[in-house]
């Protein structure tokens, strides 16, 4: 094995990987040593970790029976009990066979933010469980965990031992001193980005992106990256198959730049990458970009050197156009530009998380009259809208804070529960189908509406899509066959498990966008071999619509008949020639031979 050892300017091209990456962040000096401390650090994990944990070859386990649900620790609770281990017991005994893996949301020590401010990067939150709970959910399904590296609590050790002058800490963190010109930045949040904290050798202003808890690390300092790996390979070791990237976009700062999506942090996910391609090849990055859609796949790299996965932060955004206007067109020309630029490459699709609804994805694809019509809506159906900092000093909308049932359906409105029922599966249903893997978060499989209660307790925007529910209350609810709950949980396991049935959803296939008029959205989907097929058609209308499908030219000869098999409810079509298939208000079809 290569130690990189060759000695040089000129040899770096020939060394490794690791060597280089770190050499292109720090120099050749700092880059070699920081490389000796990255070598003993993965060595010591291999040694760590089984066979099984290590995996064999990176990126080639996602089928498509994956599918991953997105919750909070203490999502379903039972007074009495560790959260984790009643979330373990409700997935074991309800998700099984619906969902592969489980993404925990951040579940260590915290301050604000509903987690997304962590105090101990190590530990789990007391008020959660133990890594016992985590590896109980493990025994069953796979785990997302979450790596929140751009910033992290002011109340930390880290950053408390920064404020006392601790040489170690001295710069771990980014302290601005004078009054450089930081207008270029890119800012998430209208919020100050520098902080003032008290130290004994003086004031000093701290970069803090996203909230004055939330202090950002500074990578420039490699013992920062090389503590930051160390606790990548943690989660790994204690059961991580995904690790989440979030808010990556941001993190290396330099002044006088955007300082957003910046060669240097392209090369820390690189490094990333090569490191887990050694140590643990089956462990998978996906990175949390929330940001216009050609910056988004840029995280894709070279198709083998960074994620595996990026968020298909675009989706969310124009699923919900498509039904606003009852017209899939803007979605169907988006949807026909997404390719993958390698065999181990692939999206990560979603509607609904913890966050909001972003905006800036949206735009360039969608004209500003139809985001302003988003918002409009989002506000008239009892949302809220967040706003972020632009350059000139303007702010302009950038997250819908509403839950995806209600952004679809009006609460306060008077339609029936069934056709609110039909359109959001219908939106769920379209997300399933694209190319990818899909991301579920808990409140959509379980039917719930937004929670305006919540907002007026926390203050915050995005609490409106995290209320924490009760088991026996929300178990109640999925056993009775006239709840809202229960409609929305059978429909969306159907669909779940239909897809994972055929192999033509493997998240590295292929697709194909087919033109079926303005209101019917129509994917062909194959398989990476070309064997399995679907052809998936989704009314994006509240009245029927008719689609004339050439079934013979999709499926070939041996459809001649134009017969074909709805793979969710098994029902049999004859279609093309003079039988157009006719498709009700949000009807979905996904057909085979």
């Amino acid at each position: 094995m290569d130690t990189g050892a060759i000695p040089g300017n000129q040899a770096m091209t020939h060394q490794s990987p690791l060597l280089h990456h770190l050499a292109f962040l720090y120099g050749e000096d700092a880059g070699r040593a920081a490389f000796h401390r990255l070598r003993a650090l993965m060595d010591r994990y291999r040694a760590q970790l089984s066979p099984s944990g290590r995996g064999a070859e990176g990126g080639s386990g996602l089928s498509e029976r994956d599918s991953l649900l997105i919750t909070y620790g203490d999502q379903v609770q039972t007074p009495g009990m560790p959260p984790l281990g009643v979330l373990a017991e409700f997935c074991k005994t309800h998700l099984a066979g619906v969902v592969s893996g489980i993404h925990l949301l951040p579940f260590y020590p915290w301050t604000t933010d509903d987690g997304f401010s962590v105090k101990d990067y190590r530990a789990v939150d007391l008020a959660l469980g133990g890594w016992a709970d985590v590896a109980s959910i493990g025994r069953n399904f796979q785990l997302m965990f979450d790596g929140v590296i751009n910033h992290i609590s002011s109340q930390s050790a880290w950053f408390q031992a920064f404020l006392r002058d601790d040489p170690r800490f001295r710069n771990y963190f980014i302290i601005v001193g004078g009054s450089p010109d930081l207008s270029q930045v890119v800012r998430p949040r209208a919020l100050p980005l520098l902080a003032k904290f008290k130290t004994p050798s003086g004031e000093k202003a701290v970069w803090t992106t996203f909230s004055e808890d939330q202090i950002d690390l500074n990578f420039a300092n490699p013992d920062v990256l090389l503590e930051i790996i160390d606790i990548l390979l943690f989660y790994v070791s204690h059961g991580a198959q995904f690790i989440r990237l979030d808010a990556i976009a941001y993190l290396w700062k330099e002044i006088g730049t955007p300082c957003i999506h910046l060669p240097q942090t392209h090369r820390v996910i690189q490094l990333f990458r090569a490191v887990l391609d050694e140590v643990a090849p089956s462990v998978m990055l996906i990175t949390e970009t929330n940001v216009p859609h050609t910056d988004n796949i840029s995280y894709f790299g070279d198709g083998h050197n960074e994620a595996q996965l990026v968020y298909n932060f675009a989706l969310p955004p124009l699923i919900l156009h498509t039904f606003r206007t009852g017209n899939a067109r803007a979605l169907s020309k988006w949807a026909g530009t997404l390719t993958l630029s390698s065999d181990r490459v692939t999206y990560f699709n979603f509607l609904a998380s913890h966050d909001g609804i972003g905006l800036n994805p949206a735009r360039g694809i969608l004209p500003q009259p139809d985001i302003d019509a988003l918002v409009q809506q989002t506000l008239a159906h009892g949302g809220l809208i967040a706003y972020k900092q632009n350059p000139d000093g303007a702010q302009s909308p950038y997250e819908m804070n509403i839950n995806y049932f209600d952004a679809l359906s009006d609460p306060g409105g008077d339609e029936p529960i069934e056709i609110q029922v039909d359109r959001f599966t219908a939106a769920q249903a379209i997300m399933l189908s694209l190319v990818g893997v899909p991301g579920i978060y808990f409140h959509s499989l379980f039917g719930s509406r937004g929670w305006p209660e919540g907002v007026q307790q926390t203050g915050r925007n995005r609490t409106i899509n995290r209320q924490k529910l009760t088991r026996a209350d929300l178990e109640r609810e999925l056993a009775d066959p006239a709840s809202r709950r229960y409609a929305v949980f059978n429909r969306y396991a159907q669909l779940l498990k239909a897809r994972s049935a055929l192999p033509a959803f493997h998240p590295y296939g292929n697709q194909q966008i087919i033109e079926c008029g303005d209101s019917i959205f129509t994917v062909l989907r194959v398989s990476p071999g070309g064997a399995g097929r679907a052809l998936c058609l989704q009314n994006v209308a509240g009245r029927p619509q008719s689609a004339s499908v050439d079934f013979e030219k999709i499926f070939g000869p041996a459809s001649k008949d134009g017969r074909a098999r709805d793979l969710i409810t098994g029902k049999r079509f004859i279609v093309g020639g003079k039988n157009p298939l006719r498709l009700r208000p949000y009807q979905t079809l996904w057909l085979s031979r």
